[in-house]
């Protein structure tokens, strides 16, 4: 069984992505959020997996994180969510929302989700609150890795430390203002000296 795929990316929309492994393409499928901070066509990448095995056919569904394959698998583990519809849930709703729509019981926030109807709301709440209760900490660190480990957060942290501040002060501030949409780097410097400022002043 595949639990993890390393390799150059050769292909990649919404959805799925081909790996190409020692000149063998891998087709996994993948939630939107991972597609999302996909590298280049040809960068290097890593993928945990799980490898789903039916009559007919063997897939590969991939995740950035440990946390977020969890999240998948206990997903599949309520009865009418099969590998296919907890992919499109997770790309429907961040790991940390979904973990904490169900510890409230949030009914509405979970029907909001595409392919989600209020017959398995009632039945994601009933099977996996507890569950996701225990596992929503773990979510939340798992789900700032891959920020943490991407190009814009590494290239906004070493611009802010050549200015003179220190990596602990700036890291969780470039966090926050990465969490808040899609910027550039010059609108993540600025903002991150705004709410530095901020902090400080």
């Amino acid at each position: 069984m595949i639990a993890q795929i390393s390799g150059k990316l050769a292909q990649k929309q919404p959805g799925e992505v081909i790996i190409d492994v020692g000149g063998v393409g891998y087709l996994v499928f993948i939630p939107l959020n991972v597609f999302y901070r996909l590298p280049d066509i040809g960068a290097p990448m890593s993928l945990q997996v799980h490898t789903h095995v039916r009559e007919d056919a063997l897939q590969l569904f991939g995740f950035q994180d440990l946390g977020e394959k969890q999240v998948f698998l206990m997903l599949t583990s309520v009865s009418g969510i099969g590998p296919k519809l907890a992919l499109n849930i997770l790309s429907g709703i961040p790991a940390e929302d979904l973990a904490r729509a169900l510890k409230n019981g949030d009914q509405v926030r979970l029907v909001a989700i595409p392919g989600v109807g209020r017959k398995l709301a009632e039945r994601m709440i009933v099977e996996l609150k507890d569950k996701f209760a225990t596992l929503a900490p773990s979510i939340g660190e798992s789900t700032a890795k891959p920020e943490a480990s991407s190009q814009m957060m590494h290239d906004a942290v070493s611009a802010l430390i050549n200015l003179g501040y220190k990596k602990p002060e700036i890291e969780k501030t470039v966090r926050e203002v990465l969490r808040n949409g899609d910027l550039s780097l010059e609108n993540v410097l600025r903002e991150t000296l705004r709410h530095m400022s901020r902090s400080f002043g």
